[in-house]
Order: structure tokens, then C-alpha cells, then sequence
């Protein structure tokens, strides 16, 4: 339990937290493996738990106008599905295992069981998650600018043309 204490401590989600309370959600929490290709879950899906991915690496998917596009992938000590302990909303987009991957399954209720255990640690998470949230926010924000801003770029060259 060791090495799972340590890949919780790295993460900016559990950053802070004391040893005794990463154990306490680790004893609660279940391992899921799930086989290359697969899906841990897909978009539209209703809000589970968020995972913590301890080996193999996935892919990010978000459905438009029938393809899936990736959003991004991640690898071993990032977690996925944190959005789903915060709003309890439908899942926002997919998550396919692209290797064999195992994870560690934190439900609302290892959360709640936090909360009745100790309401300043549980505090702290749910910041942290905020905090986590906020930063993949920002670059998804910064990703729209620019891609804006070649869109406008594009359609500012493209009039040249048309102009000439």
C-alpha cells in the first residue's frame, strides 16, 4: 500500500493530505482493471467516482457530430472523472483505455466517509479538486483562444485571396 500511498501524495488532487487519510480512502477504494480498448466510461454516462490511474495510459474522447475526438491522453499518476465528484452531471466526455490499465475508484461515499472522519481533510480535497478543475480549465480556455484566433487568422488570409 506503500507505492499507492506515494501516487496519491504526487498528485495535486491529494497534495497536503496526511498519510493516515490517504490510507483511510485507499482501504475504502477499489481497483479496477480494465483490458486496451475498453472503456472506463463513455460520454453521457452517469456521474460515478473519479479514477487514479496506477498503470497503462488512456485516452480523453469527446464526442462531435458522431466522431470522437481526443481531447488529450494520460498516463500512470493522473486521475480522470474528478469533475463527476464535484457536479454529480453526466460524464463530459469518454475515457478509453489505450494499454492495460489498473486504477484506483474513489466514490462519493469514500469522500463522504472523509468528511465524517475528518471535516478539515475532506475540505482540503475539495479544493484541491477545485484547484485541479480551475487549471484544466485555463488551458482548455487558452486552447479556445488560439484556436480562435488561427480560425480568424485563416479567415483573414483567406479573404486576401479572394480580394486579389
Amino acid at each position: 500500500m506503500n507505492t499507492r500511498v506515494e501516487l496519491l501524495q504526487g498528485m495535486p488532487i491529494f497534495g497536503a493530505l496526511r498519510e493516515d487519510v490517504l490510507r483511510f480512502l485507499l482501504e475504502q477504494a477499489r481497483s479496477v482493471s480494465v483490458a486496451a480498448g475498453d472503456h472506463f466510461f463513455h460520454e453521457g454516462d452517469a456521474a460515478a467516482g473519479m479514477y487514479v490511474l496506477e498503470h497503462g495510459r488512456v485516452a480523453v474522447l469527446k464526442n462531435w457530430q458522431g466522431r470522437l475526438l481526443l481531447l488529450r491522453e494520460l498516463g500512470e499518476g493522473d486521475c480522470f472523472g474528478e469533475m463527476s465528484l464535484m457536479d454529480l452531471m453526466p460524464r463530459s466526455s469518454s475515457v478509453k483505455a489505450l494499454e492495460d490499465c489498473s486504477a484506483i475508484e474513489i466514490l462519493p461515499e469514500h469522500l463522504h466517509g472523509l468528511f465524517r472522519l475528518d471535516p478539515e481533510q475532506f475540505a482540503l480535497v475539495q479544493m484541491n479538486m477545485g484547484r485541479e478543475v480551475s487549471r484544466r480549465l485555463r488551458a482548455a480556455d487558452e486552447q479556445l483562444f488560439l484556436a480562435g484566433m488561427q480560425a480568424a487568422a485563416a479567415e483573414k488570409t483567406e479573404s486576401l485571396f479572394r480580394a486579389t
